[in-house]
């Protein structure tokens, strides 16, 4: 059985969470950022070299104001000062998605957060955020037809949203739902699924060892 070098995870529930608890459902979204880094710290730990989290949708701009307000503004206080954690730990930090409808404030972020830990050789850390899987093959699609001339399947790749990124092994859907949602449609075409009831907030360091027990226990043949 190969290793498990990328390791995607949808990180589905916070709101339902919150709410089950009688909290304003951006508290979900808050104590999401622990299991993040719970999750990061056991997945380094175990030899995975990349997990993918997603975390914001390309359609999650349909949601209240007030509450993608609060994603975007968590986003910038929180995304500098957890590549500086990264670094530490020699972790690089990359995002995927489109710069469409992100505050220049929060992208400049994005960015310094990037520079950061680009030269980190640790675990890499990915956050789809503003993303879509049919738009980042749509966007890839486009710069290819423009600069390659034909287009196949190898030049799309080479114009995917940071395309050093290597293909998803297992995607993980947290809160029960047994559906991918757009996430890493390229990446993930051959990718071993696994579908946890339990919401992203209750995710912690342990649920990796599980996640690995199960992909140990996995066939994957690629179409063979």
């Amino acid at each position: 059985m190969a290793d498990l070098v990328h390791l995607g995870i949808i990180a589905d529930g916070n709101r339902r969470w919150a709410r089950e608890r009688g909290l304003p459902t951006i508290e979900g979204h808050r104590r999401g950022l622990k299991s993040i880094e719970q999750l990061v710290t056991a997945a380094s730990d175990a030899g995975i070299k990349y997990i993918t989290f997603y975390v914001f949708s390309t359609e999650n701009w349909g949601r209240s104001s007030e509450e993608v307000s609060y994603i975007m503004k968590l986003a910038e206080t929180k995304i500098l000062s957890y590549a500086e954690k990264l670094v530490k730990k020699n972790g690089r930090m990359i995002i995927l998605g489109s710069k469409d409808k992100v505050s220049p404030t929060l992208m400049s972020s994005i960015e310094k957060a990037e520079k950061l830990t680009e030269k980190c050789t640790g675990i890499t850390v990915c956050f789809c955020f503003n993303y879509g899987g049919e738009k980042e093959i749509a966007d890839a699609a486009t710069i290819a037809s423009e600069v390659e001339g034909e287009i196949t399947p190898e030049t799309i790749r080479k114009h995917l949203y940071h395309p050093e990124v290597p293909d998803i092994d297992m995607v993980v859907r947290t809160s029960g739902e047994e559906r991918i949602s757009g996430f890493m449609l390229w990446r993930a075409s051959y990718a071993e699924f696994m579908f946890i009831k339990k919401y992203f907030p209750e995710m912690g360091e342990d649920d990796i060892k599980e996640i690995l027990k199960e992909y140990e226990n996995r066939n994957r043949r690629f179409g063979k």
